[in-house]
C-alpha cells in the first residue's frame, strides 16, 4: 500500500517551471530516493510535501488524504517530518533541547524521554554530548542531531534531504547504516541525496529527476545498474 502518492505536480518559482507533472508514490514501509543533477527539483518535491510550497497544479496524498494547502505544522502532525538540507539545527542550544523542540507538539512526556533515549541509542555520540551547544558539534554530529530531531516528531513518513552533503565518507556510511535501521523498525523514509550510489544502494525503488520532470523510475537495482544512470551520475564509462 502506498503511504504517499504525487499526481501530475507542477510547481513554480515566479516564472521558472520547477516541476513538471511528477508522479511518484512511497509504498508503506520503503525507502524511495530521489536522484538527479542540482536544480533537478528533487528538493522542492520535498518542500512541497512539507507544505512550504504550494503548487499550481497536482495532488499530493497521504494515505489518500490531500496535504496540498496545509500549513507545514498540519503536515508535521499527521506524521511528514522534513530533515532538512543544511540540518537547521539551533546552533546556540544544547542536543538535548534541539531534540525536544523536535517534539514540541507532543503533549506525551513519558513517550517523548523513551523517544529521547532511542535518538542517544542510534547516535551514542549525541548522548556524549547531550549538554554541548549544537553549534560546536562537528558536520556529522549535527545531521546526527538534524535527524534525531525529526525522529521526536513521531514520523510515518521522514523526508531526509541530503543527509550526506559535507560529510566525510566514513560518517556518511555511518548515516546511511542508522537510515537503514530507522526504516528497518518501521519508518517510510524519502530520501534526497547526490550520492547516487549510496542512495540507490539502500533503497528500494528510486525515481531520477531531470529538468523537474521524471526522466527515469524503478526498483533501485534495477536503476543503478542502467547505463544512462552509471553515465551521468555515478561517473562510469558505458
Amino acid at each position: 500500500m502506498d503511504l504517499l502518492e504525487i499526481k501530475d505536480l507542477s510547481v513554480f518559482y515566479g516564472s521558472v517551471q520547477a516541476l513538471k507533472g511528477v508522479s511518484l508514490s512511497v509504498p508503506k514501509g520503503s525507502i524511495v530516493c530521489l536522484i538527479g543533477a542540482n536544480g533537478a527539483g528533487k528538493s522542492t518535491v520535498l518542500r512541497t510535501i512539507s507544505g512550504l510550497k504550494r503548487p499550481s497544479a497536482g495532488q499530493v496524498l497521504l494515505e489518500g488524504r490531500s496535504l496540498v494547502g496545509r500549513p507545514p505544522h498540519e503536515v508535521v502532525g499527521l506524521g511528514v517530518v522534513q530533515c532538512p538540507e543544511g540540518r537547521g539545527i539551533f546552533p546556540n542550544l544544547t542536543v538535548e533541547e534541539n531534540l525536544d523542540l523536535g517534539a514540541y507538539a507532543r503533549k506525551d512526556r513519558e513517550a517523548i524521554e523513551r523517544d529521547q533515549a532511542r535518538a542517544f541509542e542510534l547516535f551514542p555520540r549525541l548522548a556524549e554530548r547531550r549538554a554541548q551547544t549544537a553549534g560546536t558539534l562537528s558536520g556529522g554530529e549535527q545531521q546526527m542531531l538534524a535527524i534525531g530531531r525529526a525522529l521526536l516528531a513521531r514520523p510515518q513518513l521522514l523526508l531526509l534531504d541530503e543527509p550526506s552533503l559535507g560529510l566525510a565518507p566514513q560518517v556518511t556510511e555511518l548515516i546511511f547504516e542508522t537510515v537503514l535501521r530507522i526504516n528497518r523498525e518501521g519508518t517510510t523514509i524519502l530520501l534526497v541525496e547526490q550520492n547516487a550510489q549510496m542512495a540507490l544502494e539502500v533503497s528500494h525503488r528510486a525515481y531520477v529527476l531531470e529538468t523537474g520532470a521524471v526522466l527515469l523510475e524503478g526498483e533501485a537495482s534495477k536503476v543503478l545498474s542502467d547505463p544512462r544512470v552509471k553515465q551521468a551520475y555515478l561517473g562510469e564509462a558505458v
